[in-house]
């Protein structure tokens, strides 16, 4: 039943329509694997779009395990109603998310948005609010044929003449332009590589805003004959792509990580939630690292966690807890290292939120954060803390994953299933292939 916010919201859509000249909009969903689907309209449908849906084959949110057509309905989220910047203004392009429901016209448990709200609800239902922000590394290439970099630069390097500034700017424009602030952009460590920080928000828009800020980064590399990539390591070796995510509870308007007792100013909540991340971070990766590619940049020596280790300013733990700022007691919050900028957001968050809350929930105890670096400590010395060890390839996150309870009860088992067939289809793919590495190495000795 449409509710007066409900109608107040379509008006608005309709209105502005009307007064920006739109004549397309794009109906953006995401699939099981986080791809960017979309169906087009023209603004003669877009009232009845809104009000009743369109009909689309659902099967194609199944990723690599699409099988039979079958009917699903997109209903477009006016909230997410937004003008594209880099389309003409006449004749302009706009965008809205949509929701996946069954004919009957009930959410889809399938529908990765879905999932989210749904673990988001659960933690309203805590008292609790989920504030997230993520920042997008990349790399820019001449093309996905040419992955040559195209400057020597390092972290915060600020070369003169340097492309991928007016790139980044552009980038930080549009996404302005589209209501998605920006905390910061920069180089990053590795030669043509860098980073766009998201401002922090809810989870739900924050998973919309990560969908758009990788096609926008597309769209404008595309723009000046260049190509932008999110695969997590596409040079063996440099340093990886991540998608570190910052989170944060609240109960109302008060962090409910921030205890001002604390000597890291993080409160026993936050320390229960940190506790489920560590506990359930190795069957969770098969949303946070889902590629095969994902777990050639989960390797020592390049920045990436590898284990279930936690510390206060080590960049190469799994969590991070960054240093408190007197007078921003809203700005305590963990940071999570182990995510791509490939990955499904709406899967990774609801994960990363359930993971979390159990912690809270059946009051996980937490380590003792690591002092040192966790890759120089011996086997036992690592097992003796507690620390374990993230998976190793896509193979072994898929059986860590396969008896997962926690993600189950954060994707659901519709969601679950699918993912995991998706996931052994990609395994096999990769399995039987003949590599580059295997001709250069073998080849010439048998």
């Amino acid at each position: 039943m449409t509710t007066e916010h409900d109608k107040a919201a379509i008006e608005f859509v309709l209105h502005t329509a009307r007064e920006e000249d739109v004549k397309f909009i794009r109906l953006w969903f995401a699939d099981i694997l986080g791809n960017m689907k979309g169906i087009a309209i023209t603004v003669e449908e877009l009232e009845d779009a809104l009000t009743r849906g369109v009909t689309f084959d659902g099967s194609s949110i199944q990723g690599f395990a699409r099988d039979t057509e079958w009917d699903m309905v997109l209903l477009p989220d006016p909230t997410t109603f937004r003008i594209l910047p880099w389309r003409p203004r006449q004749n302009a392009v706009a965008r809205m998310f949509c929701d996946i429901l069954t004919p009957q016209h009930t959410p889809f448990e399938g529908d990765p948005r879905n999932v989210l709200r749904r673990c988001v609800e659960e933690a309203n239902q805590l008292g609790l609010q989920f504030y997230v922000s993520s920042d997008l590394e990349f790399f820019y290439f001449k093309s996905p044929e040419d992955p040559t970099p195209l400057d020597g630069a390092g972290y915060f390097d600020q070369t003169p003449g340097d492309v991928a500034t007016e790139l980044r700017r552009e980038t930080v424009l549009n996404l302005g332009d589209m209501g998605i602030p920006v905390k910061y952009s920069h180089h990053e460590a590795a030669p043509s590589q860098h980073e766009v920080d998201l401002q922090h928000t809810d989870a739900l828009t924050m998973a919309d805003n990560v969908m758009t800020a990788r096609l926008v980064i597309k769209e404008v590399a595309l723009s000046h004959g260049l190509y932008a990539t999110f695969m997590p390591k596409p040079i063996s070796s440099l340093n990886g792509s991540g998608m570190h995510v910052n989170m944060s509870l609240f109960k109302g308007n008060t962090n409910a990580f921030y205890d001002e007792n604390d000597p890291l100013k993080f409160s026993l909540l936050a320390r229960q939630f940190l506790a489920g991340l560590l506990s359930h971070a190795p069957e969770i990766s098969i949303v946070t690292n889902q590629w095969i590619n994902s777990y050639k940049r989960l390797v020592a020596g390049y920045e990436a966690p590898v284990y279930t280790s936690w510390a206060s300013g080590n960049s190469s733990d799994l969590v991070r807890i960054p240093s408190f700022k007197p007078g921003r007691e809203d700005s305590v919050r963990l940071e999570y290292r182990a995510p791509d900028p490939a990955c499904n957001p709406y899967l990774a968050f609801a994960a990363l939120l359930t993971a979390g809350l159990a912690g809270i929930r059946n009051e996980y105890d937490v380590p003792p954060p690591v002092e040192g670096n966790v890759f120089e400590m011996t086997d036992e010395q690592r097992k003796d803390k507690g620390i374990k060890t993230l998976p190793g390839s896509l193979f072994e996150a898929i059986k860590m994953a396969e008896d997962s309870d926690i993600l189950r009860l954060a994707l659901g088992d519709r969601v679950v299933d699918t993912l995991l067939t998706n996931k052994r289809i990609e395994w096999e793919r990769y399995r039987s292939q003949v590599t580059d590495y295997e001709i250069k190495e073998y080849l010439p000795l048998l």
